[in-house]
Parts: structure tokens; sequence; C-alpha cells
């Protein structure tokens, strides 16, 4: 079993950052890849980026550049750090975690950039 808890979203002006966590609790030993999802509203859940156990990182292409993601593993907790936020960032962020042959979800944290 994998718990996965969401935090740090917000509202934030065009420009700004966020920086959003996501622990991971519950029986596991080691979670290979852990990432994040996003979903605005009338949309289809998008990924967004992963990282591995061994820190490689992939991002799609409309957040490179601006998107951070980064884990530690003794805290089980990934991080998603977001810089020049954009309006059209808008959207419900979900954690997800692959471990023992399934997908995990958080229940998501709300990004909103407006000014």
């Amino acid at each position: 079993q994998v718990q996965l808890v969401e935090s740090g979203g917000g509202l934030v002006q065009p420009g700004g950052s966020l920086r959003l966590s996501c622990a991971a609790s519950g029986s596991f030993f080691n979670i290979n890849y852990m990432g994040w999802y996003r979903q605005a509203p009338g949309e289809e859940r998008k990924w967004v980026a992963s990282i591995t156990t061994n820190d490689r990182t992939n991002y799609v292409d409309f957040v490179k550049g601006r998107f951070t993601i980064s884990r530690d593993s003794v805290k089980n907790t990934v991080y998603l750090q977001m810089n020049s936020l954009k309006p059209e960032d808008t959207a419900v962020y979900y954690c997800y975690a692959d471990y023992s042959g399934r997908r995990w979800w958080g229940q998501g944290t709300q990004v909103t950039v407006s000014s």
C-alpha cells in the first residue's frame, strides 16, 4: 500500500513560483518512478514530469526550463518546483508513484495562476 499526500498548491500571480510536495507513506520498500500529472478544467489529465530512484528526470515540453522535479528518498517525498508560472498552468496537480505493478495517486492540489 502506498499513500500519497500533496501539498503546496495555491494562488499565484503570473510569473510567480510555487513548490509542490508529495509525501509517500505506507508499506513499501522502494518506489522506482514518481512524478506529477495535471488536469485543467474540461481537459484530460496530462503527464508533467517524472523522476526515478537514480534521479533521472523527464519533462513534458511545455514545462521544460520552468519546472524542476526532485526527490528526497530518505523522506520518500517528491517535489515540483514551478517557476515562471503562466495562467495556462492552472490545474489540479496530482502526484503518482509506480510500485508493485500499479500506479498510486494522490488526491491532488489546486494551482491557480491569475492576476
